[in-house]
């Protein structure tokens, strides 16, 4: 989004002309963002075979996918839904990594029925994987190496106590399941949480992967996941991509030397991928002033962007119908029942009912975590591509509300009780 001439425009269209044609609230993406961070990951990384899998449990809007699909990304995913979609949306069964995280082994069967790569992070999972294909169907494994990174303590997962990942300590056993079991390990997987600053922290990790693959003679590829930080700030740190992508291209090199052949590189990028191309645009409902704050109510919630209740996340908020107005302090709420405050004091250029704000960052983990809560509607979803603004989701409706629901009382005559009053002489 860019300030052009007063007036806030995606790809040249007019924010508020968007907003008014699909109404509000509204999720909208910007293709040629999304385009230019495949472009900077793909070109940091010389002279290695680089795969990006996109994790997509971060927006899995199809037409998100088929964009993906067109640059040369693959798919990462987490459920066999998501694996379902991604086939939905073209993508080779080759090009589909499964990393699934506790469930039911009749899900992994129906993955492997459907040829995509297997990824497993439990050891009783490996060993009833191999008693039932007998290393017939190859698989990965995913790695926890122990290194606490990333923001929130709830998107660290390569810790001692994450549920996710095989630890490094237990890779000796892994190694006589494997034996036993003879089990085809064609890649080693790891991912350490999200919003990693240090470009070294994946250096680390890969040196804990690079001393794991001497006891794996058939890899195809080494998984080093993602977590790279993107700018919800102006002074903002980020993740330096083309340091990483130099530094990690040539250790990767000197490890396939060491190995004895070159083997494939995985990062599974989501929110780099899709973040910053994302705005939730809403509406003023009210002002409301009180001790304390001035409340700026707008017409969506939690139920649309959870990650600031959810992760204390931060989300930089644009008056787009007055960017030059005086600057004003606001807390900007949301209307669900719940406390659901998207931003505490923050100063923004002078709010009145009716304006459209625009929620930054908003285009990986919003709309894939929103809700129906209250029982409001999801919003629509829009892509910018082109130059065109395109409806990719229209705005759910009361019918959609009550789809899959039973009235069992259509067929059934509700009892009533007569009221008891009781009375005491």
């Amino acid at each position: 989004m860019e300030l052009n001439n007063s007036e806030y425009t995606i790809q040249g269209l007019p924010v508020e002309d968007i907003a008014n044609q699909f109404q509000t609230p509204l999720y909208v993406y910007d293709a040629d963002k999304i385009v230019s961070q495949i472009n900077t990951l793909r070109n940091s990384f010389s002279g290695v075979n680089l795969r990006i899998k996109y994790a997509m449990k971060s927006l899995s809007n199809l037409s998100i996918l088929k964009l993906m699909k067109a640059h040369k990304v693959d798919l990462d995913c987490v459920s066999i839904q998501e694996v379902l979609l991604g086939l939905k949306a073209g993508f080779p069964k080759e090009r589909i990594l499964f990393t699934p995280n506790s469930v039911s082994f009749d899900e992994i069967q129906e993955a492997v029925s459907l040829g995509v790569v297997i990824n497993i992070d439990n050891i009783a999972v490996l060993e009833h994987f191999g008693d039932v294909y007998e290393g017939t169907v190859p698989c990965a494994i995913r790695i926890n190496p122990h290194i606490t990174a990333g923001g929130n303590a709830k998107i660290q997962v390569g810790h001692i106590g994450s549920k996710f990942g095989i630890s490094i300590f237990q890779m000796s056993h892994v190694k006589k399941v494997v034996e036993s079991h003879n089990i085809n390990v064609v890649g080693l997987h790891m991912h350490s949480g999200s919003d990693i600053l240090d470009s070294e922290v994946f250096l680390m990790a890969a040196n804990v992967m690079f001393d794991c693959a001497k006891d794996f003679p058939n890899l195809q590829f080494i998984d080093l996941g993602s977590g790279f930080k993107v700018a919800y700030k102006e002074e903002d740190i980020v993740t330096n991509i083309p340091e990483l992508g130099k530094k990690m291209s040539a250790a990767f090199k000197e490890f396939c030397k060491s190995y004895g052949r070159d083997l494939e590189l995985w990062f599974e990028p989501g929110k780099y991928l899709v973040s910053e191309s994302g705005h939730l645009l809403t509406k003023v409902n009210v002002l409301k002033h009180s001790p304390a704050a001035v409340f700026a109510g707008v017409n969506s919630g939690l139920n649309h962007l959870i990650r600031p209740m959810m992760y204390d996340a931060y989300h930089h908020i644009i008056n787009v119908s007055n960017p030059q107005g005086p600057n004003r302090v606001y807390d900007v709420v949301g209307y669900i029942c719940e406390t659901d405050t998207f931003g505490y004091d923050r100063k923004i250029n002078e709010i009145r009912v009716g304006d459209i704000l625009s929620i930054q960052n908003a285009g990986a983990y919003s709309y894939s975590m929103a809700s129906n809560y209250n029982s409001r509607f999801r919003p629509a979803e829009v892509l910018v591509y082109n130059g065109e603004a395109h409806l990719i989701r229209e705005r759910e409706t009361l019918e959609d509300l009550t789809r899959g629901q039973v009235d069992i009382f259509s067929n059934i005559n509700i009892e009533s009780s007569e009221e008891i009053v009781s009375t005491e002489e």
